[in-house]
């Protein structure tokens, strides 16, 4: 049951992308509006996920799910019937609102629910497990129900899945919260909020590359209010977020690697999309269909990863995942020939089957590292951190692949076709194939040449750069872990 609502959160989430060349016609969005229909979502859930982990330690976790819940369903119905894009605009933000109350409480019910550490380990695999699966199920879902009733039907895709929570959570959930936490803490939740949004939004705007001053400026005022954030922290006798955490090695230590494997992952998941569409020349539904084996590889093992987690310790599977995943990178680094596509394609089963125990271990490890009236409050930090990493992967690495890319391509860019036209094509490879497109069939034809060797490197580069992260990670892990977690089963 506690899977439900990640599995409805991922549907809703992998979805989205299908309808929005549709609902862009229909609601007649602009740009900035269409990239705010993508963002706001995200930018809402991290905002608030610490505030609500600790709110669901104030005042029960069954409550905010149920309450989370309840929110989220409505806001999809409103979605869905939205006149035009600000409303849109609005109604995903609550979307994103609801959602940050769902990962936390789930997580902490399941720590209060499974106190056997065999049960537990089974019960987080097949979280994982809906949270992967929602993102195979999403798109395929949404793209029937877009072609029978429209792209509004495609945001009504997780309410079905909501009833059975809603109807039976009240009777069959446990209520668990920290009876000593106090009222809750508003300024620390704007703090944490604004620091979180800030630092989110000038990572991103800083991968577009379209400015510098103003990401930067956010990044800055990010850090400046997370800093104020963790003083006030430090002095309240009941903070929001327990910071003492951060000095337990068995908390850090899988709270790195989730963070540094998602950045990785990320970052050459954005890369290998484009390549796979503007290097070797697959329509966008192909390029699904040759990254779908590795999601598939991700739910067979994460749904038997409980076979894993209950044999060895927690040291072993983060730094034998991140091993494993950094294999699986280092063959995306250099697929090459004719050859590429297959490498591509195991690199990617590879880098999955690497992740899979990373994420479930680290979230295992986190949640016994706390009591249970206190896992929300550090679930929803390994959230945080998760949605850092994301940000931070698509800034870091796809900014390596965009320089490399312009420095490769030189000057194969004629400059008959005009200065905006040919710094689009150097920005990156969709750009250039569109350009090629339209010059004559030899000038295009090296263009589209160069573009795609210069796309190659920039992949290889990148994707070297982020094994060798996965290394660096898998050995700080490994020599920060007590001695008795690091040793090679329970």
């Amino acid at each position: 049951m506690l899977a439900l609502p990640v599995l409805m959160l991922s549907i809703n989430n992998s979805a989205l992308h299908l309808v929005l060349p549709t609902l862009s016609a229909d609601l007649a969005a602009t740009g900035p509006q269409l990239l705010w229909i993508v963002d706001v979502h995200g930018f809402a859930t991290a905002a608030l996920l610490i505030t609500m982990g600790s709110l669901g330690d104030r005042i029960g976790h069954r409550r905010l799910l149920l309450a989370g819940t309840a929110v989220f369903g409505t806001a999809t119905l409103l979605a869905a019937f939205a006149p035009n894009a600000e409303v849109l605009i609005l109604t995903r933000a609550l979307v994103g609102a609801a959602g940050a109350t769902l990962m936390p409480t789930t997580l902490a019910l399941l720590r209060t629910m499974f106190q056997a550490p065999e049960q537990r380990a089974a019960a987080i695999s097949w979280w994982v497990t809906g949270f992967i699966a929602g993102n195979v199920l999403g798109p395929v879902a949404g793209g029937l129900l877009m072609e029978l009733a429209g792209w509004r039907s495609v945001f009504l895709l997780g309410v079905p899945v909501l009833a059975p929570l809603l109807v039976t959570g009240p009777f069959l959930l446990p209520e668990q919260r920290d009876r000593s936490g106090g009222r809750p803490d508003f300024t620390s939740s704007l703090l944490s909020a604004a620091a979180v949004v800030l630092f989110v939004y000038g990572l991103k705007e800083l991968s577009t590359g379209a400015q510098r001053l103003v990401p930067a400026l956010a990044i800055l005022g990010g850090l400046v209010v997370g800093y104020a954030f963790v003083r006030r922290q430090r002095r309240s006798p009941q903070p929001m977020l327990d910071l003492s955490l951060l000095g337990d090695r068995a908390f850090t230590a899988p709270l790195l690697a989730v963070t540094l494997m998602v950045f990785t992952t990320a970052g050459t998941t954005l890369l290998l999309a484009q390549h796979l569409q503007g290097v070797l020349g697959l329509p966008p539904l192909q390029a699904a269909i040759w990254l779908l084996p590795s999601t598939v590889a991700g739910i067979a093992l994460s749904a038997s990863s409980s076979v894993f987690t209950r044999r060895f310790r927690p040291a072993v599977l983060l730094t034998a995942g991140l091993v494993i995943a950094a294999v699986g990178t280092g063959l995306l680094a250099v697929a090459d020939g004719p050859a590429a596509p297959v490498l591509l394609v195991i690199g990617m089963i590879v880098l999955r089957i690497g992740a899979v125990p990373v994420m479930t271990a680290s979230t295992s490890a986190i949640i016994d590292a706390v009591p249970a009236e206190r896992a929300g409050s550090a679930t929803a930090l390994k959230e945080t951190c998760g949605e850092l990493g994301i940000a931070l992967g698509v800034t870091v690495l796809g900014s390596v692949g965009t320089a490399v890319y312009r420095g490769a391509l030189g000057d194969a860019v004629p400059s008959a076709v005009g200065a905006e036209a040919a710094e689009a094509a150097r920005g990156g490879i969709g750009a250039a194939v569109e350009l090629a497109a339209r010059l004559p069939r030899a000038e295009g034809v090296e263009l589209l040449d160069r573009a795609r060797e210069a796309w190659t490197e920039a992949l290889h580069i990148s994707t070297a750069i982020g094994a060798v992260v996965l290394v660096g990670t898998a050995l700080l892990v490994w020599s920060a872990a007590p001695r008795e977690v690091a040793g090679t089963s329970r």
